[in-house]
C-alpha cells in the first residue's frame, strides 16, 4: 500500500495548522505549504506534537510552478487546500486577494492534474461567504445547492469562482474534489478575519483582559478541530465529481458565547461585551447531505469547544506560545 502523503496549503493559518496537528498526531507525512514563516499558530496548537514527519515549504500559492513542484516533488497522495486571504485583506487589496484566492486555487487543481498518477483525493476550503442574508432563503435555511448571493462580500465572489473551477476540473479534466464551506470557525489559532472576535474574546478572558466582540446576534459556529478533521476525511474520499458541502456546526448567539466564556472564567463576568449590529449571515444550515456523503463527522458541543479553547489558551500563556491579539 502506498504511504499517505498530504499536501496542506495555508499551513500557517488557523485551519491549516490544525490539519497539520491532526495529521502529525496520526503519524502521517505532511508537506505544510505557506508563503509565511510566522509559525505562531503552529506553536500554539502543536507545540506538544512530534512534527518530525512534517516538511515545511515556503512558497507562493499564486505561483503555479512552486505549487506544482511541491505537490509532485513530495509524492503527494492527498491535497488539502486552505490557503486564502481573509475578507479584511481581500477588501483592502482586491487584486492580491484574487491572485491568492482564485489563481491560487487554479494552481492547486493544475498541480493535482499534473500529479494525477499519485494524487488520490483533493479537498478545498470554500466558505459560507458564498451565501447572502438569511431572508434570501426559504425559512432562512441554507442548503448545499442554495443559490449564492455574495454581491456584498468580495471573498464570497472569489469562493463562488473556486467552486466553479472545481466543477470545470471534474467535468472537463477528470479531477474530482470535495469542497467544504465553513461558517464561523472558532478555536485556538483563529485570530484574523471578520468573525475572529469571539475566539479572541476567549483568549482575552483566559488572560484576564476585557474585550468587545464586534457583532451581536445568531451565527453558525464550527469548532476548528472538527473542521480540520472534516477536511482530512474529505481528502481521503475518492470522487470523480466536484462536490461541495456546508460544514456542520452549531447555531448560537453572541450572548450565549459570552455566557459560556464567563462560566469557564468567572473573573471575566462583565468584562466581555459585544456590538449591537448583526452580520445577517445564515445560521440555519442543512448538513444532512455531507453526513450521508462522508459519514458521521465530529460535532463538538459549543460549551465543550469553548472549554477546550480556553484551556489551550491558558496553556499557551503559560508556555509563552500565545499572546492575546488585542490590537
Amino acid at each position: 500500500m502506498i504511504e499517505e502523503r498530504f499536501f496542506v496549503t495555508g499551513a500557517m493559518g488557523c485551519l491549516g495548522a490544525w490539519i497539520v496537528r491532526l495529521l502529525a498526531i496520526d503519524g502521517r507525512r505532511v508537506v505544510a505549504f505557506d508563503s509565511s514563516t510566522d509559525d505562531r499558530r503552529i506553536r500554539l496548537v502543536a507545540s506538544d506534537i512530534d512534527l518530525s514527519r512534517v516538511t515545511f515549504v515556503v512558497g507562493d500559492i499564486s505561483d503555479r510552478a512552486s505549487v506544482t513542484e511541491a505537490v509532485a516533488g513530495h509524492g503527494t497522495t492527498h491535497v488539502i487546500h486552505c490557503a486564502a486571504l481573509q475578507l479584511p485583506l481581500v477588501r483592502a487589496d482586491p487584486s492580491t486577494g484574487a491572485r491568492v484566492n482564485v489563481v491560487g486555487t487554479v494552481n492547486v487543481f493544475e498541480a493535482a492534474r499534473e500529479a494525477r498518477d499519485t494524487v488520490r483525493g483533493v479537498a478545498y476550503a470554500s466558505s459560507a461567504a458564498v451565501f447572502g442574508s438569511p431572508e434570501f432563503y426559504p425559512g432562512g435555511v441554507v442548503r448545499d445547492d442554495s443559490p449564492p448571493y455574495p454581491e456584498t462580500n468580495l471573498n464570497g465572489v472569489f469562493k463562488v469562482a473556486n467552486e466553479g473551477t472545481a466543477r470545470y476540473y471534474a467535468d472537463e479534466l477528470g479531477i474530482g474534489s470535495i469542497g467544504l464551506r465553513p461558517f464561523v470557525v472558532y478555536g485556538p489559532g483563529r485570530d484574523q478575519g471578520l468573525t475572529a472576535t469571539p475566539t479572541i474574546a476567549m483568549g482575552a478572558a483566559a488572560a484576564g483582559h476585557s474585550y468587545r466582540i464586534d457583532y451581536a446576534g445568531p451565527m453558525y459556529y464550527n469548532f476548528v478541530a472538527d473542521a480540520a478533521e472534516a477536511f482530512i476525511i474529505a481528502a481521503r474520499r475518492t470522487t470523480e465529481a466536484a462536490r461541495v458541502f456546508n460544514l456542520p456546526g452549531i447555531s448560537a448567539s453572541t450572548a450565549e458565547i459570552i455566557a459560556i466564556i464567563e462560566r469557564f472564567e468567572p473573573s471575566a463576568v462583565g468584562t466581555i461585551s459585544s456590538g449591537s449590529e448583526e452580520l445577517r449571515t445564515p445560521y440555519l444550515v442543512d448538513t444532512l447531505p455531507v453526513h450521508q456523503a462522508l459519514g458521521p463527522l465530529p460535532l463538538t458541543p459549543l460549551e465543550e469547544g469553548i472549554r477546550q479553547s480556553m484551556a489551550m489558551f491558558r496553556d499557551g500563556l503559560a508556555r509563552g506560545t500565545y499572546a492575546v491579539p488585542l490590537a
